[in-house]
């Protein structure tokens, strides 16, 4: 088991320094999972949107019953029938309470829903900062390797330093590439 956890912290290792060399790769995985984030509160608001809609619609059907269970208390009392005006009556206050339920369950939706778009917008804002950092981070790079490009035939070997060199820092990229290509093929 110790070997799978050493290579195991290798990788993480590497892949920490190879994020760290590669923001913009970084920048790029969280620019999808904001994707994936808007893509779901979209479509949690169209779902409420949706309920809130069917809502209304229960609520007003409920109000017509309301109402003509209420012509009917009235009939039947006017008719002096007390035991239809009675049950008529109970009949009507269950549909009220019936829509009461139905209300609060719209008023949830609709607060479900202005949470959903407080959250989209979170979502967008924080997509274009992140995209701005990209393009920031894209164009820093750029213009690294915009710098470093004729770099071999300024250097002065005098002041060569390992640790600065493009050229060096590509190749351990790529032997490093190579190595975890090599250990994957061996497991």
């Amino acid at each position: 088991m110790s070997i799978f956890d050493d290579f195991s912290r290798f990788l993480e290792t590497r892949l920490e320094e190879f994020l760290k060399n590669n923001p913009h790769l970084e920048l790029q995985a969280l620019l999808e999972q904001l994707r994936e984030q808007e893509q779901q509160a979209l479509k949690l608001i169209i779902e409420k949107e949706g309920q809130k809609k069917r809502l209304e619609t229960e609520i007003l059907s409920l109000a017509e019953d309301i109402q003509s269970w209420h012509k009917r208390v009235a009939k039947a009392q006017a008719a002096g029938r007390l035991d239809l005006a009675q049950r008529a009556q109970e009949r009507e206050a269950a549909l009220l309470r019936q829509g009461n339920q139905l209300w609060g369950q719209m008023e949830g939706a609709k607060q479900q829903i202005a949470n959903g778009k407080t959250l989209l917008s979170q979502i967008r804002r924080r997509k274009e900062e992140i995209q701005t950092k990209a393009r920031q981070a894209k164009a820093a790079q750029a213009q690294a390797n915009y710098d470093t490009k004729g770099w071999n035939q300024t250097i002065n070997y005098s002041t060569y330093n390992k640790a600065t060199d493009p050229l060096e820092a590509e190749f351990q990229k790529w032997e490093l590439d190579d190595e975890l290509e090599q250990l994957k093929r061996n497991l």
